[in-house]
């Protein structure tokens, strides 16, 4: 004779989390803040790269006797933007202990969005200055979707 083996019961409830996850509704909710305060902790890199290494470039090309502006350049100055936010994004995450592969998935969406505006900027639809704040609005939603695309990398 056969015997049936027990169904364990489980409770279907809101936040109820799946049998066999391993993970309780605190855990999940503490990767989700950790996903966020990374997400915060990138863009906070950026912004003191993109400061301290813009401040530097901006001094080295003085010292040269040229200068660097979004009206007269704006291909060279969005692509000077975009490596300063880079590297320090880059140095953040390897602090951290993240990979090259994803160092530089996330540096790719910093310049992603520059190459795609280039274009608009050559047929006259967008001026050099609303290449930078365009690129700066597209950029974060690529790096949060890079992030959700690794997302057990980043926390969630």
């Amino acid at each position: 004779m056969q015997t049936r083996p027990k169904q364990r019961k489980t409770q279907h409830t809101q936040g109820a989390v799946p049998v066999g996850s391993g993970r309780t509704p605190v855990e999940r909710r503490g990767g989700k803040r950790h996903f966020v305060r990374h997400y915060l902790e990138m863009v906070v890199a950026m912004v003191v790269g993109m400061l301290v290494l813009g401040a530097v470039t901006r001094g080295v090309l003085t010292l040269a006797g040229t200068e660097l502006s979004a009206s007269r350049h704006p291909e060279l100055a969005s692509l000077e933007m975009a490596f300063d936010m880079s590297a320090g994004m880059a140095v953040w995450m390897r602090r951290r202990g993240h990979g090259w592969a994803s160092t530089l998935e996330m540096c790719g969406a910093m310049f992603v969005p520059a190459l795609a505006l280039f274009p608009l900027l050559w047929l006259d639809v967008i001026t050099g200055d609303s290449l930078i704040a365009l690129e700066h609005l597209v950029m974060l939603p690529l790096m949060f979707l890079a992030m959700v695309r690794r997302r057990s990398e980043y926390g969630c």
